[in-house]
């Protein structure tokens, strides 16, 4: 069984607001992921493993820096 920590990194990015203001659109139109607003400061956005990481290579390409 996957431990819990490794499925949840897989499955979901967590950004601050000003991050991802700008490529949210973007995000919602190129990926099949959600995009949940967590609190004022960070929005979360979940999807597949597979959406997770094609959305992270996106992000990255645009010099948003993610773990």
């Amino acid at each position: 069984m996957p431990e819990s920590t490794r499925l949840r990194d897989s499955t979901q990015i967590v950004l601050r607001r000003e991050t991802l203001e700008s490529l949210e659109c973007d995000l919602d139109s190129e990926f099949t992921v959600t995009v949940f607003r967590e609190n004022e400061e960070f929005y979360r956005i979940i999807g597949s493993p597979v959406e997770i990481k094609a959305a992270s290579e996106f992000l990255s390409r645009r010099g948003v820096n993610v773990r």
